[in-house]
């Protein structure tokens, strides 16, 4: 046995040494290709439009190079291939959600309503875009982990761009207890801002009084930031006003309930009335 392989070997030696050193080279080569086109648009284009095609340079160089050593190797590739698009038409009728997701990758990267690193709200999930493929849109969550989005989900969907703009607005509910003086809360809440090193002077920031809670006269407080302060502008501010409030001597107020009691119900006399006896069936003559 050992001498078979040994013929083997020494007639396929050439095809060997071929098929090693083309998978050897090319397959690294195209990786460094891939970051190199990376490396060179990332000033000139989007980072999705870099990302897929990197990774299309690399996906089909690489069939091209298995096409290449599979020819070597002496494999007929037209019955492979016509094996594969028997395999391929099978397949496409089981996978239509991978198709549909496909597609609706396709129509992302045309309309580009988001880039990598955007903050995305899609649902319930939360997360920077991590990566865009043809299939799927991975968030990485504040917590560090991985959330998988289907394409076809956010074509059919409603998602919200967090940072798709330079600038944002921050929405802080507000609420002073019924005795406070309403201007004198919009002034404070006004200073807060203005003095704020991460909140812009243009656009202002509005107060806005939005009426009478429960439990508090209710405000809108919403400064404009930049939007990579969003973190540090809302610790910052929350610790601010609550400061203001307490040296102003405004009070925050809980929810609370006010239970009238109205008077105790008088007790009312009850009579027995017996029942009428039944008079006595007169005899028959």
């Amino acid at each position: 046995m050992t001498e078979s392989f040994g013929e083997w070997f020494s007639v396929h030696q050439g095809t060997i040494v071929y098929c090693v050193l083309l998978l050897g080279i090319g397959l690294p080569l195209l990786r460094f290709v891939g970051y190199l086109i990376r490396r060179g648009l990332r000033k000139k284009t989007s980072e999705q439009s870099i990302m897929l095609l990197s990774k299309g340079v690399v996906y089909l160089g690489s069939t091209i190079v298995v096409l290449m050593v599979l020819q070597k190797a002496g494999v007929q590739l037209g019955t492979l291939l016509g094996a594969a698009g028997i395999a391929g038409v099978a397949i496409g009728f089981a996978s239509q959600t991978s198709l549909s997701n496909l597609i609706s990758g396709l129509f992302l990267i045309w309309e580009r309503p988001f880039a990598v690193g955007d903050v995305l709200h899609v649902g319930t999930d939360h997360g920077t875009v991590f990566s865009i493929d043809l299939l799927s849109v991975q968030l990485r969550t504040f917590n560090n982990q991985l959330i998988r989005i289907p394409n076809e989900t956010l074509i059919k969907g409603s998602f919200t761009n967090v940072t798709r703009f330079p600038i944002r607005r921050m929405d802080i509910p507000i609420g002073v207890a019924y005795k406070e003086d309403i201007e004198k809360v919009i002034r404070i809440l006004k200073e807060v801002a203005n003095a704020n090193p991460l909140c812009l002077d243009e656009p202002e920031p509005i107060v806005v009084f939005k009426g009478f809670g429960d439990s508090a006269l209710e405000f809108l407080f919403g400064p404009w930031f930049a939007k990579a302060d969003y973190v540090n502008l809302r610790n910052s501010l929350l610790m601010e006003v609550k400061k203001r409030f307490d040296a102003e001597g405004i009070e925050i107020p809980f929810p609370h309930r006010t239970l009238y009691a109205g008077e105790a119900t008088k007790p009312f006399p009850v009579h027995v009335v017996p029942a009428p006896s039944e008079s006595p069936a007169q005899p028959s003559s």
